[in-house]
């Protein structure tokens, strides 16, 4: 069974359709990308997943149907997300910031402490006193990821992670999502940067204009040619 399960899910703003009956479906430990132009949806599907924004079908989560729950209910099940822009709180210290995601955790007990996180971004514990609005756009990510680890995600979805990044960041910010990934966590990756996306997930979705319209191995995506035309080019 999968732990995530998306069957014909639609979600409207101002009577324009952003999705229009997507299927998807995530299997624990598994990491898979989801790619797509803008405005394609992408985001949206990850505010429907999470609570942010409401929709119309079916998400069941570890089995239990959670499409109308509130946001704070969906994050305390495990499904926590990483939003484009990081969203990190700048005045308040990068231990902080940690501790304040474990607010997800609501009795349950974590999987990843202040330390892994850490180990994980040597950086943050260099400066772990320091506002982290201190920090530069990488490191932001950094945190963001390492704060929705404090809140113990059994599904972690990630809006974006490399945007505005330089590729050495990017690198090590990847790098780690696959660590995390390889020690059990699942992912859910939405990617502007098609081809690296495609390079470290196993699965892929495409969605165009609020539909998926490829899904298979992300080696399979990689090698269709409409997808080589759209996204990802002459290496």
């Amino acid at each position: 069974m999968s732990l995530l399960s998306v069957k014909g899910l639609s979600a409207a703003y101002d009577g324009i359709k952003a999705l229009r009956g997507v299927d998807l479906a995530v299997a624990e430990g598994e990491m898979v990308a989801l790619i797509g132009p803008n405005g394609a949806g992408k985001s949206t599907l990850l505010n429907c997943l999470s609570g942010l924004v409401r929709g119309q079908g079916e998400i069941r989560f570890a089995g239990a149907a959670i499409l109308g729950q509130e946001a704070y209910r969906i994050s305390r099940r495990g499904l926590l997300q990483v939003p484009e822009g990081r969203q990190i709180l700048p005045e308040m210290s990068i231990l902080q910031n940690l501790q304040v995601g474990g607010i997800a955790l609501s009795g349950r007990a974590p999987t990843y402490r202040v330390e892994d996180v850490f180990a994980l971004f040597p950086i943050l514990e260099e400066r772990k006193s320091l506002p982290a609005g201190t920090l530069s756009g990488g490191q932001q990510q950094m945190l963001a990821i390492g704060r929705a680890l404090m809140g113990a995600p059994r599904l972690l979805l990630l809006d974006e992670p490399s945007l505005g990044l330089s590729p050495l960041i990017t690198g090590q910010v990847f790098a780690a999502l696959q660590k995390l990934n390889r020690d059990g966590l699942t992912v859910l990756l939405v990617e502007q940067n098609a081809r690296r996306a495609l390079q470290v997930t196993s699965r892929a979705y495409v969605i165009e204009q609020g539909q998926i319209i490829h899904h298979g191995t992300s080696a399979d995506i990689a090698a269709n040619p409409a997808v080589i035309e759209q996204y990802l080019g002459v290496a």
